[in-house]
């Protein structure tokens, strides 16, 4: 006998959200929507999109905010890089992850489906996930990752073969260390379980809740334990931990830019075009983007510098740098956020060090 026609994700559809307002990474989103802060100078959706592609699925749809559509959709319209259609789908109001669910319904259809948070970023092809899912009798499959504190993460509990007993959103008291990733796979079953959930103590229906429903009724819900890197980019030091990370994985040796006789290039190190390296100091991982200058500058590593930059007399590490930023005169700038069109000017003589977390359009002066 033949043995069955395996399915593959073609077939299912993808959601990614972005609608929230990332309010833990106020003031630089009081400016850009939360899933274009950039890490090692691309934008986290960026890096959500490619995972999707490469899991082979041709239809997304992306959750937006009223406030953050245009400047989203502008962004993944420019870079023009993904082979699928792309919709865009307005959640008008922040009301949890089951509720965007539900907005997508129309779009989703009676598709299977990924859903996929859009501040998150996580290691190495997805695709068996989802030929696991497409080629199983569950109702839905969830990502899970082993954490220090499970208390701050929605967690599973799992009985034989990783099949899925109960979920808990931020126990006091975990059973266990497994935290829901953001990643899940879900039949259109699920959307008969949210309407059967009512909103948690915060406000909001909560995807937990309605996986949970699913489980109540006898359903079978399945999980994987992945064992890379997984980076919620929610919080600062979050951001700057996934800089490190994909600097350190995906930086290579590209110097497409102008290096003079007085500068040294060290390890992987990405130079953009138009850029000037004058009289400097530069070692990888390190991503510099085009039309900057870096002048008398020393560069250390896990440092990205975004596009039309000016840096003049400074030492940055461990830094985050958006786009069209001035920085002169500053000894040591390390473990730091930089928003968009912001300047930071120290002294000639200046020799202290600082750590800021700035947003787009700042001024600061060190005495």
């Amino acid at each position: 006998m033949s043995s069955p026609l395996r399915k593959d994700a073609s077939e299912l559809k993808a959601i990614v959200l972005c609608a929230g307002k990332g309010t833990r990474l106020r003031p630089l989103t009081d400016s850009i929507a939360k899933p274009l802060v950039p890490i090692a100078n691309r934008p986290v959706l960026f890096y959500v999109l490619d995972q999707i592609v490469q899991v082979g699925i041709k239809e997304i749809g992306i959750i937006v905010s009223p406030e953050n559509k245009h400047q989203i959709s502008n962004a993944v319209s420019r870079a023009g890089q993904w082979p699928c259609d792309i919709h865009y789908i307005v959640q008008k109001e922040a009301g949890g992850l089951a509720h965007a669910v539900t907005v997508a319904e129309n779009f989703l259809g009676s598709c299977r489906f990924m859903m996929f948070l859009g501040d998150n970023v996580i290691q190495g092809n997805l695709s068996r996930y989802a030929e696991q899912f497409c080629n199983d009798t569950s109702l839905a499959l969830i990502l899970l990752k082993e954490v220090d504190d499970p208390r701050l993460f929605g967690v599973a509990e799992l009985g034989s073969h990783g099949k899925v007993i109960r979920l808990v959103e931020k126990p006091r008291e975990p059973k266990s260390n497994l935290a829901m990733v953001g990643i899940y796979f879900f039949s259109p079953d699920i959307h008969s379980a949210i309407k059967q959930i009512k909103p948690s103590g915060r406000g909001e229906l909560e995807i937990t809740d309605a996986i949970q429903w699913l489980l109540d009724q006898g359903k079978e819900v399945n999980s994987q334990t992945v064992c890379g890197w997984w980076l919620d980019t929610g919080k600062k030091d979050d951001l700057l931990a996934a800089n490190r990370i994909v600097l350190e994985e995906f930086a290579g040796r590209d110097i497409r830019g102008q290096v003079d006789a007085a500068s040294t290039i060290t390890g992987r190190v990405e130079i953009g075009s138009e850029t000037q390296i004058i009289n400097s100091i530069v070692t990888g991982p390190v991503s510099i983007a085009g039309n900057c200058i870096i002048k008398n500058a020393t560069v250390k590593p896990y440092t990205s510098i975004n596009d039309g930059c000016y840096v003049d007399n400074a030492s940055l590490e461990n830094t985050i740098v958006l786009g069209n930023v001035s920085i002169r005169h500053i000894l040591y700038l390390k473990d730091s956020i930089i928003g968009n069109h912001t300047e930071i000017l120290g002294k000639a003589d200046n020799t202290r060090q600082i750590k800021v977390f700035l947003g787009s359009y700042s001024k600061l002066e060190i005495d």
